[in-house]
């Protein structure tokens, strides 16, 4: 019996497991109380066979939705825990604003659920903060969900590999053209790290998917750097017809 299971009843004593969402009593840390896992959205099948956006029902396996279709991405893949809604918003929330990091291994497992591949031949590579933004929150939640994704699957984390040379401001509300000038030279592969990306294979990790103007700066200076495969793992996925609600969010 390991030191932590052990203390585990006096943990539970001093601080009783309370679902994050609603306060309900649990029987133990790390969860969920059944209505709030029932508002949680489970992206499944079908999907599309590029970046896993849900489809209706009917739609044939292998199908591409219409962004990809119209402009394939770099990524090779979307693994995202949840879609955007109520409970997730308020489950990243406290973990990016709230500095509920102990929320980071409840929300890597969902996205670990999504990850059968990867397993220690992959690089765990969150999406890089800007050290000013670092500095006034203290961490950076990707780099939380990172590390807790690389424990569960065996990846080697890089928590370091990109960096973010320039802060820059939200993207909501800008058009594809805007928010790639104003991400022009803003993430980088941090020279003494680059060795790591010959032929790598990479799971980079955000806490939320808007726009994808981010996660594509990340995956084109990855692969420029000399990855093989890209594959982008979130918490919440939010689709297009939700950016709008989702903007005022993004820090």
């Amino acid at each position: 019996m390991t030191l932590a299971r052990a203390l585990e009843p006096l943990v539970d004593l001093i601080f009783p497991p309370r679902c994050p969402l609603c306060g309900a009593g649990l029987s133990s840390h790390g969860g969920l109380c059944p209505t709030c896992w029932s508002e949680l959205a489970i992206p499944g099948e079908p999907c599309c066979a590029t970046c896993s956006r849900p489809f209706g029902e009917g739609v044939p396996e292998g199908a591409l939705c219409a962004p990809c279709l119209g402009d394939p991405p770099r990524h090779d893949g979307i693994a995202a825990a949840t879609l955007y809604n109520p409970a997730s918003r308020k489950l990243v929330l406290a973990l990016k604003h709230g500095n509920r990091i102990s929320h980071a291994r409840f929300m890597a497992r969902l996205i670990g659920a999504k990850l059968p591949f990867v397993d220690e031949t992959w690089l765990v590579v969150p999406v890089p903060l800007h050290r000013w933004r670092i500095w006034r929150r203290g961490y950076n939640q990707a780099a939380e969900l990172a590390r807790e994704i690389a424990r569960s699957t065996g990846g080697v984390l890089a928590v370091d590999l990109l960096e973010r040379r320039k802060p820059t401001p939200s993207l909501g509300g800008l058009g594809k053209a805007a928010r790639k000038r104003v991400l022009s030279g803003a993430i980088a592969v941090r020279p003494s790290r680059k060795p790591l990306l010959k032929e790598a294979r990479v799971l980079l990790v955000d806490d939320v998917l808007t726009s994808g103007a981010t996660s594509d700066a990340c995956v084109s200076r990855l692969k420029r750097g000399g990855a093989r495969k890209v594959v982008i793992a979130c918490f919440a996925r939010v689709l297009d017809e939700a950016l709008d609600d989702v903007s005022k969010d993004r820090p």
